[in-house]
């Protein structure tokens, strides 16, 4: 929290330096939503894929939970209405959402099953849980973790094999990437069946951000990964 409220800007801008990736991922977002659903987006973040979700896609999302106080004032600056606090600790009320997504926010939660827990209770029977994020077996992934290790970008082993715009490494520090398998054992240990999955970002990174890519189904080799169960 203290990593993203101390850096909340660089967030956007990096985002906004890597166009085309930042479009992959929308796209990924945007696939497993309904334009009518009632969605509650958990670590919303400074609502970025939210206000574009709204512009590119007719999709509107206007509640979130969001634990950096910095970020959330930007996404209320957007227009939505955000319950400021860990997920962990929010209170939702029960079979309140149709939707309930965490893009990219899962990797910065430390107790991810009692928030699966506390989605599966706010959904309405038929609902949906989307957990969006980098697998901890991807290529990205992979890279985060290294630059965490040797605490920064700028080391012999990630020359030339990292991106030229890489992800801000104060907030590769504090991430703690989670594989697909956990995340899907999760959400199957606490009810959710049904199960689909989408992926995008196919190539290695150091191209990601080189033209907007295609959303294929499945899970085995995507830099960025949808995973969807339903509440029955």
């Amino acid at each position: 929290m203290a990593a993203f409220d101390e850096h909340a800007n660089a967030y956007d801008s990096w985002f906004l330096d890597n166009q085309n990736l930042l479009a992959s991922e929308l796209k990924l977002v945007a696939h497993f939503l309904d334009k009518e659903s009632n969605i509650l987006s958990v670590g919303c973040g400074s609502g970025l894929f939210e206000m574009l979700l709204a512009k590119d896609y007719d999709i509107h999302i206007q509640h979130g939970i969001e634990p950096s106080k910095d970020m959330a004032a930007i996404a209320e600056k957007r227009g939505l209405q955000v319950d400021i606090g860990p997920a962990e600790t929010s209170e939702i009320a029960p079979n309140t959402f149709d939707i309930i997504m965490f893009n990219g926010s899962v990797s910065y939660i430390s107790d991810l099953d009692i928030c699966i827990k506390k989605a599966f209770d706010a959904l309405k029977t038929g609902g949906k849980l989307i957990l969006i994020d980098v697998p901890k077996e991807s290529g990205f992934a992979s890279l985060y973790n290294l630059a965490s290790a040797v605490d920064t970008w700028e080391h012999p082993l990630l020359a030339h094999i990292s991106p030229a715009d890489p992800y801000p490494i104060e907030l590769v520090r504090s991430a703690n990437w989670r594989t697909s398998d956990e995340k899907i054992n999760l959400m199957q240990a606490n009810g959710f069946v049904d199960f689909e999955y989408a992926q995008t970002l196919l190539t290695h990174p150091m191209y990601a951000n080189d033209q907007v890519q295609d959303v294929i189904e499945g899970y085995d080799r995507g830099d960025y990964v949808a995973i969807c169960g339903y509440k029955k």
